[in-house]
């Protein structure tokens, strides 16, 4: 079996980006008018991971607003394991948590991986007063250090932020936007569409959706070439409930499927 490649830093970030802030947007299209949601104060979702057709670990992704810095700040953790085989086949345990300035704009991330025999830390620095985003990578295996600077607007969202904030971008299927985005070392105006409505199948039922895809991969702020999808109930709730990257048939793909969230719309006569 192939090694089950490194999540956090290569995969679980990119789940991340796929949201943004609506009013730093550069809409290809006018936005939906439905009424913005209001973060709540801390919310919790625990998703499943799914690796060429095992279940390869689990996720746990948490935010917990700041109502005294302002709207949409916060904090957001993501807390990523393998488990079973993969487990046994290459140990992964890794933390990422940022620090989100009002509208979800990145102050600054934490990457804690050990993946296999390796350990990294990785801080990132968003300095909006200078439009400068610092990045500082440690290899506590290999005692090596590499840093990088990147010139960024005055708000930029970060790999992890991004998911929370993608929920509260209203396209409609059809419409895009193009949405500042920074993982430390490079700045991009990413784009975010929203494809179609799906009635999605999962564990606990079929639940309305509308698929969005994030262009992350091919040169954009990624080299390889790849997807990533991510599916948000077509409801108030506006809930994350799949996120997918597909990779080269090398590495295949990484679906994170929400286990039983707190509320979803079924579809009308869906069993």
């Amino acid at each position: 079996m192939s090694r089950w490649p490194p999540i956090t830093r290569r995969v679980a970030p990119l789940l991340a980006i796929a949201i943004f802030l609506p009013a730093l947007a550069t809409p290809q299209a006018a936005f939906n008018a439905a009424p913005a949601l209001v973060p709540p104060a801390h919310e919790a979702f625990d998703y499943a991971i799914e690796w060429r057709l095992i279940t390869a670990g689990k996720a746990h992704l948490e935010w917990n607003a700041s109502p005294s810095a302002g709207p949409e700040a916060g904090d957001v953790r993501l807390h990523v394991e393998s488990a079973g085989l993969v487990s046994r086949l290459y140990l992964v345990n890794d933390e990422y948590t940022a620090s989100l300035a009002p509208g979800f704009c990145a102050q600054s991330s934490l990457i804690q991986a050990q993946e296999g025999g390796r350990h990294k830390e990785t801080r990132i620095t968003y300095d909006s007063a200078a439009h400068k985003a610092s990045y500082l990578e440690k290899d506590l295996t290999r005692n090596s250090t590499v840093t990088q600077e990147v010139t960024i607007p005055g708000c930029v969202h970060d790999l992890i932020g991004g998911l929370i904030s993608l929920r509260y971008l209203r396209l409609d299927p059809g419409k895009s936007a193009l949405i500042p985005v920074s993982d430390g070392k490079k700045f991009v105006m990413a784009k975010v569409e929203a494809q179609r409505r799906e009635a999605l199948k999962t564990d606990f039922g079929t639940v309305n959706t509308i698929l969005y895809e994030i262009y992350l991969f091919d040169n954009v702020l990624f080299r390889r070439s790849g997807h990533l999808h991510v599916w948000i109930t077509d409801d108030d709730k506006r809930l994350p409930i799949q996120l997918q990257v597909r990779l080269q048939i090398a590495i295949g793909t990484i679906t994170f499927r929400m286990e039983k969230p707190p509320s979803a719309v079924p579809v009308p006569g869906a069993k």
